[in-house]
């Protein structure tokens, strides 16, 4: 942990509230997001645009901090598999998932939104082999698997270092999760 508890490192803060919808994990706070205080704050980061895109909400989001209040109001949370800033998750380890996944775990167990969001397989399977100790084999969209009643969402990391996928793709993944979403309100 470079030589920091994890209560004292500065990082991004959670958006969480009992009554989410979804909860959109990511696998850790980029350091441009921690000195904004916002999550995708590079503004090569193609987030907001995919989501502005996807029709996921009813309104279309400018980034900065507002944004992050706004969409907890249409029932949309974030967090991080690992709270540990770094430059590109290529330099976490072993240990970070270690000490984080469960920490997460904790917190989808206290707010238990109907979907948890992964931004990225990476995300999601350290998650799922550090916190439940399992290793489900992953594909993009809804999970055959749940975490207790939450549907789980996988949709590739928006980061520009992720350029394998397009803007169109995540907007395309974003439109998916609106669907199943939208279906578990019939």
């Amino acid at each position: 942990m470079d030589g920091c508890m994890p209560n004292e490192m500065k990082t991004l803060s959670d958006y969480l509230r009992p009554g989410l919808d979804i909860v959109a994990v990511g696998i850790n706070p980029s350091l441009p997001s921690v000195r904004a205080g916002f999550y995708f704050a590079n503004p090569r980061n193609r987030f907001w645009r995919a989501l502005n895109g996807s029709g996921l909400l009813p309104v279309l989001l400018v980034p900065g901090a507002a944004a992050m209040d706004v969409l907890v109001r249409y029932g949309i949370g974030f967090t991080d598999v690992v709270k540990r800033p770094t430059a590109n998750a290529g330099e976490l380890r072993a240990e970070d998932f270690r000490l984080w996944a469960p920490v997460l775990q904790d917190k989808l167990t206290k707010f238990a939104p109907r979907i948890v969001w992964f931004q990225g397989k990476q995300a999601c399977a350290n998650y799922l082999k550090y916190a439940e100790e399992i290793s489900p084999p992953l594909d993009w969209g809804e999970q055959s698997f749940r975490l207790g009643s939450m549907r789980v969402f996988v949709t590739p990391s928006p980061s520009s270092a992720n350029a394998v996928y397009s803007l169109e793709d995540l907007t395309g993944w974003m439109r998916h999760l609106r669907a199943l979403r939208a279906g578990l309100d019939c």
